[in-house]
């Protein structure tokens, strides 16, 4: 009688085969990308943001011929429109976490992918991509729509320009990649928002609102703050531009700690 075949052999070196090992990171990261895009907030985000780029950099060229500007880069106007955009992209970094943990899909993602701060690299570095390749495309469109309304009253230096985009890019990439560390701590939706409008947004306008040399000091290290000094690039920044980049930096990577902590110590 021929032996029953097991599908177990053993290598040359005397060791049992075993079977599929998983994807790896790569295949981590190529499940983010398939979940990311079976749903219908990514879309709408990027849409609003692409509405906000066109509306507010064509307004922004006008004004500033309305208001005879002095001549600058014609960069700033889509710099300025981030103010508004980088939300569309903190709720779609935000989304692809707390959508699973509201639905309860987190604990088959956490089976697929036991490694914890796989997972949590997995959606970080996917939500950088978007977030870079987006917020380029949204810079040269900006570019365009407001050329015209400035009339005149913007210059256009093409290595100006593509430091701008490319800075717009860097700097929304951080963003996405701290929303994903806050959204890991905090797992909800309510309060992931709350805490990344008020640590980009709120807090420095208050600190500025207030006034005094402390809180306008404090104010030169908020992520925004820093944020708008990096893609400007114009040297009326407090320190060079790559200090800037390095403090954002230490604020994403803050984040993502904060959200590893938390995930490590209760996953789902």
């Amino acid at each position: 009688m021929s032996p029953v075949s097991t599908g177990v052999s053993d290598d040359r070196g005397g060791r049992v085969a075993s079977g599929p090992t998983g994807g790896g990171f790569v295949g981590a990261l190529t499940s983010e990308w398939t979940k990311l895009w079976t749903i219908r907030t990514p879309y709408v985000c990027l849409l609003a943001g692409l509405v906000v780029t066109s509306v507010f950099t064509f307004y922004y060229g006008s004004i500033a011929r309305i208001n005879d500007k002095p001549v600058q880069p014609v960069g700033n106007a889509s710099v300025s429109s981030v103010i508004l955009t980088q939300f569309a992209l903190v709720i779609l970094a935000m989304t692809m976490v707390t959508s699973e943990y509201s639905t309860s899909s987190v604990r088959t993602s956490l089976l697929w992918v036991p490694v914890r701060a796989r997972v949590q690299l997995a959606k970080s570095l996917l939500s950088a991509l978007v977030g870079f390749v987006t917020a380029m495309v949204w810079a040269v469109l900006g570019i365009a729509l407001a050329w015209g309304p400035f009339q005149g009253h913007a210059e256009f230096e093409l290595p100006k320009v593509a430091y701008q985009a490319v800075a717009m890019g860097v700097y929304s990439a951080l963003i996405c990649v701290l929303t994903v560390g806050v959204s890991f701590a905090l797992r909800t939706a309510a309060g992931a928002v709350a805490m990344i409008f008020f640590v980009v947004s709120a807090l420095p306008s208050m600190l500025v609102g207030l006034g005094g040399p402390v809180l306008l000091a404090i104010n030169e290290y908020m992520p925004q703050t820093l944020g708008g000094y990096f893609m400007l690039g114009d040297g009326k920044a407090p320190f060079p531009d790559a200090v800037s980049l390095l403090i954002l930096l230490v604020w994403a990577g803050a984040a993502q700690v904060a959200g590893l902590l938390v995930l490590r110590r209760r996953d789902a």
